[in-house]
């Protein structure tokens, strides 16, 4: 039995993650870094991007870097 998330929580819990993932994706830090936290993201939906929001990377957290 697990939780199921469904509806506008749901579209935006993923929203959040894809967000998060594509951050990771695009930071400085080392392969095995990035793979980790992106695996926790895609694990753990909620509490990896909680965990990336306060403990991940921290650089400038944007999509559209100049």
């Amino acid at each position: 039995m697990g939780i199921e998330i469904a509806g506008p929580l749901g579209l935006l819990i993923l929203v959040f993650d894809i967000y998060a993932i594509l951050n990771v994706a695009r930071s400085q830090a080392s392969s095995l870094v990035r793979v980790v936290w992106i695996a926790l993201i895609l694990i753990a939906p909620i509490i990896g991007f909680l965990l990336w929001l306060f403990l991940g990377p921290r650089e400038e957290r944007s999509l559209f870097r100049r």
